[in-house]
Formats: C-alpha cells, structure tokens, sequence
C-alpha cells in the first residue's frame, strides 16, 4: 500500500505544478507568508530518484525507526522475565472476565488520557501492554489498537491543550494560548466515548462469532497468556521488573516537560529498563542477547514500514508539489458558503496532512495561509484553528504516512490494512461529530 502511495506521488510531480510559498524565520520555525505563492520550475521526480527517495526517507525517520526497536526490546526482555504476563493475569483474575466490557471503556479512556496530556509518541511503550491485556480479555490484537492507538491518535490530535497544534496555532493567530477549550474538551471527550461504544461492540462481536474477528491470524507468541488465570500470581521479581518500567515512563515524563526530551532520549530509557529487567529477572548475557534478536525480528516490520511512510514525505519536497496543494485548497474554500466553509476547510487540512503529516509542520504551512482566508470568508481565527486541529487530528487514525501511527501499530503487530478496516467507521463517525461541531463553531461565532 505505502509502495503505491509513492509511485502515486512520484507521478503527481509529473501533473501538478511545482511551487512555493516565501517563508520567514520567527523564532527558529519557517512560516509562510500569506500572499507569497508562486509558481517555479516543475522537478519531476525520475525513476532512480523515486528510489532513491526510500533511503532518504528511513534517513529522515531513523529516530522514530530506533523508538520502535528498542520500545520492542524492552518488552521483549520485560516479557522474557514473565512480569508483564504475570500482572497482567494477575489484573485480568482479580477484575474477572464478566467485567470485561467496563475495563475496555475504562482503559480506552486512560489510553486517550495519555495522547490528551503526554502526546503522541512519547506512550509507545503503553501500546503492548494493551496487546496483552486485550487477549487476555478475550479481544484480539486489532482491539488492542483501538484501545491504545486509536485513543492515543484520538486524545492527541483533539485535545485542547494540544502544544503542536492548538499551541502553535494560538501563538500565529495571536490569540491567548490553549483559549476557547471547553468546546474542544467536548468533542475530545465525545469522540472518545464513541470510539469505547465501538471497542466494547466489536468485543462483543468477536466474542460471539471468533470468525469476524480482524485479527485473526496475527502472530500473538509472546503476548498470550499460556495459563489459566487462577494460576497468576506476581512474584517479588516481578514487582521489581514492573518497578523499573515504572521508574522509565516517571523518567520520560520528568525529561519531556522539564528538559524538553524527545525520541532519542526516550529510546535510551527503553534501552535502559531493558538491561535492568534482564538483571532483575537473573537472565544471562547470552539470554539477553538472545531475546533482544527475538524482541527485533517482532518489531522490524512496523520500523520498516515507518521509513516507507516518511519516503512519501521526502517526496513531496523534491518534488516541491506541497505548497501549490495547498494553495489550490485555499482557493477553492473562498468560494463555499459560510456554515460550509469550516467543514471544508477541515476536509482540505486532511488531505494536506496526508502530505506533511507533521501537526507542527502542517501549522505553520498552512495556518498563515487560512487564517486570512477565514477571516475573508467571515470565519473567526479560533473556528479556523478548530477546522485545522479537526482535519489534522481525525485524519491521523487512517493517515499510512503518519510515522508514529505506523510504529505503534508495529507494536501491537497490526498490519496496516486490517488497521483501516477497523477504524474506517470511526474515524467517519468522528468527522460527522466534527462536522456538526464546526457548524455549532460558526453558528455561535466561537471566540
């Protein structure tokens, strides 16, 4: 699928007018200046360049490509240890099965807690521990992911205290920061409900007929309980192994919002946590090595596939084909009438973020473009920014260019096309409510 996405793109350069927009440097960050767009000479992309673009590509995604091994080494080792089985059965015994439906509502809304007030990839080590705990329910490894993934994606890209993208927006359209959140606070919540309601209907389904289940067949070795529950109990190793994942997520957290911590760091503490579970769980040197193999081989799929994905962007920068996108939109959007202009201007920002799927990135690319446009078209700046936070947001749950999606689905071991058929409706139901929310947005005049 990916692969085809690049072809496609690589073919675009052929069709679509290479252009740009003027940008300035404000505070280390290129913003676009409104009204600079012009048309420059055409850079087709050539055949060795299509492929040379890949390899470039896994160059520009190598952090997000490591996160994801030494995320998956670390609950290798961890798993190696029986830790994470052991609590995990221990968890599931002591709430029981018949509660089942109340735990996924209560641990999707705890995964969409995290992407509303961490972030994004900064909860890739959360995702397996969704994995084990779905199958340990009776779910599958494709609920897994819209307990995890899809809340994560959901509480990230709607929050209203979202830094990459309400925070930037605010700072370009000089408005007060993280302003106007209880509207965003209602539809981050709605939405997150929604996606419950669906996550306990297709338990159900699945639990009545194993046959409908979209995860049938996915490789579960090493994630599965392999006892009954009644056997888990969770022994003092256990507890210090689970104490030192603890004290790593404490660690990233401190590193994130006090000295600014990203990907790399994050990776180290990974690293970190999984040499200290191997000597709390008295595993050999040999033993160690042999489970980070084992714990890679899971993993390298989904890294591979986060390469693929950033390849699409560096194609569009050689081809130089984003701006003029993204002006042709703008373009359109003057000639809709108001109450559908908001929405439009929602579908136009996913589309764009199916080629600069970076929600900082997107912002300043866009935002000073569409925020005169809205004001033009008698939108106000927070209804804009709205419009921008809702395309980039929703489109993230279906978006095969989106790094960070791909490497935690990697964790889960969901291919991506088993992914879109599960969260397809969704992610559609979720636009409908944004739709009608844009509409609210406009009719109150959303200050």
């Amino acid at each position: 699928m990916l692969f085809i996405i690049i072809v496609f793109v690589t073919l675009l350069t052929y069709v679509i007018p290479a252009g740009e927009f003027k940008r300035i440097l404000i505070e280390g960050r290129n913003r676009v200046i409104p009204d600079s767009f012009r048309i420059i000479p055409s850079t087709p992309i050539g055949f060795l360049d299509m492929f040379r673009a890949i390899p470039l590509g896994f160059k520009a995604a190598i952090e997000v490509i490591f996160v994801v091994l030494s995320g998956g080494i670390m609950f290798g080792v961890m798993e190696e240890t029986k830790a994470i089985e052991n609590a995990v059965g221990s968890f599931v015994s002591k709430i029981g099965r018949e509660r089942k439906y109340l735990a996924i509502v209560i641990l999707t809304f705890i995964y969409g807690a995290l992407g509303v007030f961490v972030g994004y990839e900064h909860n890739i080590a959360m995702i397996p521990i969704a994995a084990v705990v779905s199958l340990a329910l009776g779910g599958d490894l494709v609920l897994a992911a819209g307990i995890s993934v899809g809340a994560v994606t959901i509480g990230f890209g709607l929050s209203p205290i979202n830094p990459y993208t309400v925070g930037i927006g605010h700072k370009i359209a000089e408005l007060p920061l993280f302003s106007g959140a209880l509207l965003r606070s209602l539809l981050c919540f709605s939405a997150l409900s929604i996606l419950a309601y669906y996550n306990v209907r297709y338990l159900k389904k699945i639990s009545k007929n194993p046959e409908k289940s979209l995860g049938k067949g996915l490789n579960v070795d090493g994630i599965i309980l392999s006892k009954p529950l009644s056997d888990y109990t969770v022994s003092i190793n256990n507890w210090l192994v689970v104490g030192a994942f603890i004290m790593g997520l404490a660690a990233i957290l401190y590193g994130v919002f006090n000295w600014d911590w990203y990907i790399n760091e994050i990776s180290a503490i990974f690293l970190m946590v999984a040499i200290a579970s191997g000597i709390i769980g008295k595993m050999n040197a040999t033993r160690i090595s042999e489970t980070v193999l084992k714990s890679v081989a899971y993993v390298a799929p989904g890294a591979f596939m986060v390469g693929f994905a950033t390849t699409i962007k560096v194609l569009m920068e050689m081809g130089n084909i984003g701006d003029t996108i993204s002006f042709h939109l703008s373009e359109i959007l003057k000639t809709l009438p108001l109450y559908l202009s908001g929405v439009a201007m929602a579908i136009s920002q996913s589309f764009i973020n199916f080629f600069i799927p970076s929600g900082s990135g997107q912002a300043l690319a866009t935002l000073p473009v569409m925020l005169p446009l809205g004001e033009v078209i008698g939108l106000t700046r927070q209804t804009t920014i709205l419009a921008f936070q809702i395309g980039d947001g929703i489109s993230n749950l279906i978006n095969p260019t989106l790094g960070g999606l791909i490497a935690m689905l990697s964790m889960c071991r969901v291919p991506l096309d088993r992914w879109l058929r599960f969260i397809f409706p969704i992610a559609l139901a979720l636009f409908i409510l944004s739709a009608i929310t844009l509409i609210i947005a406009v009719a109150i005049v959303y200050q």
